[in-house]
């Protein structure tokens, strides 16, 4: 029998064979990977050619989440504006001027053109929503001149970026409005400038704002000139932010905002209270939790704003000193205790930020005079100058912050005397300003300025920090900001009043604008 052939495999065979197989499959493995690498993706392009077949038959754009949460809308021809544009140029899209965070962050659908057009035609800027876009798109495409880099730099957080989109657009847009308000405030003298028209103004109107006293309710009592509320205060040199309800109420978030002083403080305080209700979607949840309306009545009056468990309060006080009485002679007559506190600070300690003033009633006739009328101890002095009694008042002043306030937990601003531009006599001898309409042209000597003198030598002496809140000059140009005889409301067919406020200020108007220099610094702390 022939012997079956057996099948075997030598060791040379198979290295050999081994070697063969893996050379083969490295060589694919290599040109596969070259391939890839060398071959464009195509996915750009299908991308965009979906996006532009969404377009032509009616489907929504893409959305895209940026980091910081806000949406912003990409099609294959056009790149919309984000979101929340925030530059002191722009209106914002509510009627208060102000944009909410919350209202961003919701889902609520996108407002579509025909609603759009309806908002212009209710008082909106559908010019200026059309600049924001352009400037948007212009970005987009590297092609940002100067002139626009500015409005650009409002837009908050870090959007994405398209890929052809220069380095230095992208710079601009990433850009946080905190580091422009550093850059473009910074060594700024913020009381030095004019007062320029802008469209965007005011930030609050009388019909979204609850609590505007009538004697500061000029439209409402009849003023139909409304241009006086349309004034921008403008720094020589640099652009002074402008005012987010939004953050303002974040930087108050759980703190008390307390008004102390006369009845210009209280001006400020109601336009501070205006400003806020902005970002709040109903004023009157705000106004009716107080319980009652707000009156000329002395006393204290704070509101809460539930959201953020702030409260914004004003106490009256016209001279930051104790208002008593004493034995003079046979009769007990009313004097100044220059060297004790109004006995309401109490009230006041617990504030996180304090805003005084005291200004106003040192003008009046009885207390120029100065005769038996301030007070030190058991002394009442039968006459005094008024300008040595207002240094020992703000003496006392500084005297109770140092002892009694924590600067580590209060912050202190003291705000300068604000002006009156009565002519042809005072406020009781026929004293008007009815005619202005417009700001002047150069500031008038309202005798202020050594008062203002006097309160910064006080706090330069202090231990605690104070900021001193000028406004005294910016205020100086608005002679057609006051109420003159629009201070009180009058019949059909009755004539107004021959007293006229040349002192105080219609809301909205001049005192907002010192609310914007107290939130810069606020937020720039």
């Amino acid at each position: 029998m022939e012997r079956q052939r057996s099948i075997s495999l030598k060791p040379t065979r198979f290295l050999v064979f081994s070697f063969t197989i893996c050379s083969s499959i490295i060589f694919f493995s290599t040109f596969t990977v070259w391939v890839i690498k060398s071959t464009p993706s195509a996915h750009p392009r299908v991308h965009l050619q979906v996006n532009q077949s969404s377009l032509n038959v009616g489907l929504r754009p893409l959305t895209v989440q940026t980091l910081t949460g806000f949406r912003i809308n990409f099609t294959a021809t056009s790149v919309k504006k984000p979101d929340f544009v925030e530059d002191h140029l722009i209106r914002s899209h509510n009627v208060s001027g102000f944009e909410s965070f919350s209202a961003l962050k919701s889902e609520a659908p996108e407002e579509s053109e025909d609603t759009r057009h309806k908002s212009d035609a209710s008082g909106g800027n559908f010019t200026t929503l059309q600049l924001q876009e352009s400037v948007v798109h212009e970005s987009a495409s590297g092609k940002v001149s100067d002139g626009k880099k500015k409005t650009m730099a409002g837009i908050v957080g870090k959007t994405e970026i398209p890929e052809n989109q220069s380095e230095e657009a992208k710079k601009t847009t990433t850009t946080s409005p905190e580091q422009i308000e550093e850059k473009t405030v910074k060594n700024c003298d913020l009381t030095n400038g004019r007062w320029v028209f802008d469209e965007s103004y005011p930030l609050y109107t009388k019909d979204s704002c609850p609590f505007i006293d009538e004697g500061f309710d000029c439209e409402g009592n009849g003023r139909s000139d409304r241009k006086f509320a349309k004034w921008r205060w403008q720094p020589q040199g640099c652009d002074l932010p402008r005012f987010n309800a939004t953050r303002m109420l974040e930087i108050i978030r759980g703190k008390r905002l307390v008004f102390v002083g006369d009845s210009i403080n209280r001006n400020q305080w109601e336009s501070m209270l205006c400003m806020l209700t902005g970002a709040v979607r109903d004023p009157k949840r705000v106004y009716e939790t107080h319980g009652r309306k707000i009156t000329k009545e002395k006393g204290n009056y704070s509101f809460r704003f539930l959201d953020y468990q702030c409260t914004v309060e004003y106490y009256v006080s016209h001279f930051l000193v104790h208002e008593s009485k004493a034995r003079i002679g046979q009769k007990r007559r009313p004097t100044l205790r220059i060297d004790t506190i109004d006995h309401g600070s109490s009230r006041w300690r617990g504030a996180d930020i304090l805003i005084f003033n005291t200004a106003h009633w040192w003008s009046h006739y009885k207390i120029k005079a100065g005769i038996n009328y301030f007070q030190e101890g058991s002394q009442v002095h039968p006459q005094l100058d008024v300008f040595t009694a207002f240094r020992k008042a703000l003496t006392t002043w500084a005297s109770w912050v140092d002892k009694r306030i924590n600067p580590r937990r209060t912050r202190i601003f003291f705000r300068s005397s604000a002006p009156s531009h009565f002519r042809g006599g005072q406020w009781n001898s026929g004293g008007h300003c009815t005619e202005a309409t417009l700001p002047l042209n150069e500031t008038l000597n309202t005798g202020f300025p050594e008062k203002n003198m006097i309160v910064e030598d006080a706090i330069k002496q202090m231990k605690t920090p104070v900021t001193f809140l000028n406004i005294t000059r910016l205020s100086e140009y608005r002679i057609d900001g006051h109420p003159s005889i629009y201070g009180r409301r009058t019949r059909k067919g009755t004539k107004p009043s021959g007293v006229q406020d040349c002192s105080h200020w219609c809301l909205p108007g001049v005192p907002d604008a010192w609310n914007e220099l107290l939130y810069f610094h606020l937020q720039s702390r």
